[in-house]
């Protein structure tokens, strides 16, 4: 067994699990928290568990959340819907109130959260976790209707754009074409892309076995990369051609009507399924409430998540500019407890407790096929920047390594169900 299973698989189970240092909690207080994602629910779960006398309330429209990771697994045939759909049952067990609304506007002076369905919620601190937003239009022809023909299948909502996607498949012909467009970074979930590369080759292989998959990307280099391309060469030989920007990979140009992927040099690709995954921006409240900055994501305080442009508002998840950290679910649960206990430190008139940002992020390349990166990240004094901790890290090792693959396949499931848990108690 290769000597670093058991400390990498150990750092997996204890980083879902590690918390801030307790700071003492506050009575009575309102803890208000936009959105039941991996930030939301993680923060939710952990304020109650950690500041019982907070008052605490989730806003979150879905009444069930679908997780992104392991909608692959699903695209695979290897997971049902059911299998990555949670419900808010064991929040409000353990005393939060879960409010089904969507946010539609924040007045941060206020202190007022004013919902869909027309009630205002007051607050003493907030925690939003509005994830990302599809950046319609910014590929010219992709817009909300297109994805109903070019799914981009990115954000879970009620599941309907990974169901579409993964009928497609199922309807294409063997010997079919399906094509990706991938965007450049800064986008959720870096290594995303590369799994579903994997997954859906691995059900062409299993059921359309002539069949290709084209990924135009506009970047030269991803996440693990010479690992999705070791697996790509051993269990998927000549079935996935992978196009970099500066091999005229950067797609600028969809039609949805034809199913064509045109890249900046004029290529015109036609494919029989196409997924495209666009440019992403801040979730549509945190645009709309001018939290955001010209790049579309929030800046914040990188001890206490505080938005910069907003006190008392403490930003959490994909939506931030996050520095070196990626945009992942790991990510995601790690400091949106310390955005609570930085919020609950608050409340008492206190700084932002000493931090230490955890991410591990597991990839399925194929069956009993697992590879994963693990980061530890701290900020600075001041919070004006993050950075990985030297030596901290690393990635799988490359090789003819099967047990080490499985094993990790294995991790990756252990990390699913405990992060899960720990989102929803």
């Amino acid at each position: 067994m290769p000597r670093d299973l058991p400390r990498r698989g150990l750092l997996g189970a204890a980083a879902v699990l590690a918390a801030p240092a307790a700071v003492r909690a506050q009575g009575s207080a309102r803890l208000l928290v936009v959105g039941g994602g991996f930030g939301g629910a993680s923060a939710a779960n952990f304020a109650r568990r950690a500041f019982p006398r907070l008052e605490v309330t989730l806003v979150e429209p879905q009444p069930r959340f679908i997780t992104c990771p392991y909608g692959n697994r699903v695209l695979a045939g290897e997971r049902q819907m059911a299998d990555i759909t949670h419900g808010y049952d064991g929040l409000r067990a353990r005393g939060v109130r879960v409010v089904q609304d969507r946010a539609a506007g924040i007045d941060p002076v206020a202190r007022q959260v004013r919902l869909g369905g027309g009630e205002v919620l007051s607050y003493d601190r907030l925690i939003l976790s509005p994830g990302i937003a599809i950046r319609y239009g910014a590929l010219e022809g992709y817009t909300e209707a297109a994805a109903e023909r070019m799914p981009h299948a990115w954000i879970a909502g009620d599941g309907a754009q990974l169901t579409l996607l993964r009928r497609q498949l199922e309807e294409m012909p063997d010997g079919g074409v399906v094509g990706l467009a991938i965007p450049a970074n800064p986008f959720r979930c870096p290594p995303g892309p590369y799994e579903r590369i994997s997954l859906i080759a691995q059900y062409l292989r299993r059921a359309k076995p002539r069949s290709k998959i084209l990924a135009l990307d506009a970047k030269d280099a991803f996440s693990k990369q010479a690992l999705f391309q070791d697996a790509w060469a051993a269990l998927y030989p000549g079935m996935i051609e992978w196009v970099s920007a500066s091999n005229d990979g950067r797609v600028v140009r969809v039609d949805p009507a034809e199913r064509v992927l045109e890249t900046e040099f004029g290529t015109r690709h036609k494919v029989d399924v196409a997924n495209v995954i666009p440019p992403q921006s801040a979730g549509r409240i945190a645009l709309d409430s001018g939290l955001a900055d010209n790049t579309g994501w929030v800046p914040v305080n990188n001890r206490s998540f505080e938005a910069r442009a907003a006190a008392g508002i403490h930003v959490i998840g994909d939506a931030i500019v996050s520095g070196p950290m990626p945009k992942s679910g790991f990510v995601a649960n790690s400091t949106a407890k310390q955005a609570v206990a930085s919020a609950a430190a608050a409340l008492g008139g206190g700084a932002p407790p000493e931090a230490v940002y955890f991410n591990t992020c597991y990839s399925h390349v194929g069956e009993d096929y697992g590879i994963s990166v693990v980061n530890v990240f701290r900020p600075d004094a001041a919070g004006t920047a993050v950075a990985e901790v030297p030596n901290s890290g690393g990635v799988s090792p490359r090789g003819d390594l099967p047990e080490q693959r499985r094993l990790e396949a294995l991790y990756a499931d252990a990390w699913y169900g405990s992060i899960t848990r720990d989102m929803f108690g």
